[in-house]
């Protein structure tokens, strides 16, 4: 007999055991972590007697189609007083005279233009820099040209606050527009799951993302801390990447009461949501460590968890109970977890697809993530 033989008996025990420790911290994550976004109590900002005059900056390249569509939404919001500013990037489309005719039409609208230079490297984060400098007022809000806010109050809601006491960051939600095809469900529930992560880490007092479609900082913390300065040399990270470096304990509030929700454009076919992720992906590697490790920890575990029940299930047929009952745990934990959570969000219909796309969105982000966490962006966003 040999030492594999020896020792077969122990193998179930052994995958018995990395289940239960999956499950262990699966469990923390969904019921302790999770769990505050869950209990949460959701704040209106909207009944304060007073509002501080705010900027909206937007930067736009070649976004022709949806600044018809959108930016009268955010022009006509019902705010004491605020300016509207489009940061148009060399487009090469018909932004610059649709912005004209906008202009035309409403006095709070300021246009800026970048045009092309042979030595200037066109992105996003240069263009919200122009924003920032060109901003009459000390308090930003920041939103993209294919995005529609859910209430002429949303400003009222994300600009509310950033007037609360030591507040200098605002971490708001923005969901995509439900559409038809299994996709479009794909891209709303890894949209859930990543702002079910970020709002929760904030209401800890860690916020170590936001997203560039409805958030709001002042402009003394982005001078202060110089800007993107850091980060510059990644295309993307305006958002996240900010914040992560500039969140604190005391000093980020968050905003997602159903007027503070906007509405964006999702991708609509799976080589653009994949690009998408890609470049998500490259700006992660900069995060602080402690939340590299967190994140890397919820994400690889959860992608064990169900490759080990699956394989014992496989190997060791006669205990098939025990992964089964693991999975059924889990899962009961997540769906009375993130009821709550999904009502708040806005995306209830998702509940009864999460059994699928849970699985699916884990396998999927751990192997666009394995290809891309390295790669460099290309582009402009």
């Amino acid at each position: 007999m040999n030492i594999v033989q020896q020792y077969a008996f122990y193998y179930p025990y052994i995958a018995f055991g990395i289940i239960g420790l999956l499950l262990l911290i699966q469990l923390y994550y969904i019921i302790i972590v999770y769990g505050k976004l869950s209990r949460h109590k959701v704040h209106s900002y909207q009944e304060q007697d007073q509002f501080d005059p705010i900027s909206v900056i937007i930067c736009a390249h070649n976004e022709q189609k949806n600044l018809k569509q959108f930016l009268a939404s955010i022009l006509e919001q019902d705010y004491p007083q605020f300016e509207v500013i489009v940061v148009n990037d060399y487009s090469t489309d018909e932004t610059k005279w649709i912005l004209k005719e906008y202009q035309s039409q409403y006095d709070n609208l300021r246009i800026v233009d970048i045009k092309e230079h042979i030595r200037l490297k066109h992105g996003k984060k240069f263009a919200v820099t122009l924003g920032i400098k060109s901003a009459i007022y000390e308090k930003l809000v920041f939103t993209d040209a294919d995005c529609n806010p859910n209430s002429s109050n949303w400003l009222k809601e994300i600009a509310g606050a950033l007037n609360q006491p030591d507040t200098e960051i605002v971490i708001g939600y923005s969901p995509y527009f439900k559409y038809k095809g299994f996709l479009n469900k794909l891209i709303r529930f890894e949209t859930t799951h990543t702002a079910m992560s970020y709002l929760s880490y904030a209401i800890k007092k860690d916020a170590y993302m936001a997203v560039g479609r409805n958030m709001a900082y002042t402009k003394t913390l982005f001078f202060s801390k110089k800007g993107f300065a850091s980060h510059m040399h990644i295309k993307s990270g305006d958002d996240d990447l900010f914040v992560n470096e500039n969140a604190t304990k005391k000093n980020v509030a968050i905003s997602i009461h159903e007027d503070a929700i906007v509405y964006s454009e999702p991708k609509t076919t799976w080589k653009s949501y994949y690009k998408q992720k890609a470049r998500h992906s490259g700006a992660s590697v900069i995060y602080k460590k402690r939340h590299q490790r967190m994140l890397g920890l919820q994400l690889i575990t959860s992608f064990l968890f169900y490759f080990t029940i699956i394989l014992t299930a496989i190997i060791f047929p006669n205990y098939w109970y025990v992964p089964v009952a693991a999975y059924l745990i889990r899962l009961l934990a997540q769906l009375i977890v993130f009821r709550a959570i999904y009502k708040k969000l806005a995306v209830s219909d998702l509940i009864w697809w999460l059994p699928l796309l849970d699985i699916i969105y884990y396998f999927y982000i751990c192997i666009n993530g394995l290809f891309n966490r390295k790669k460099k962006s290309l582009s402009w966003k």
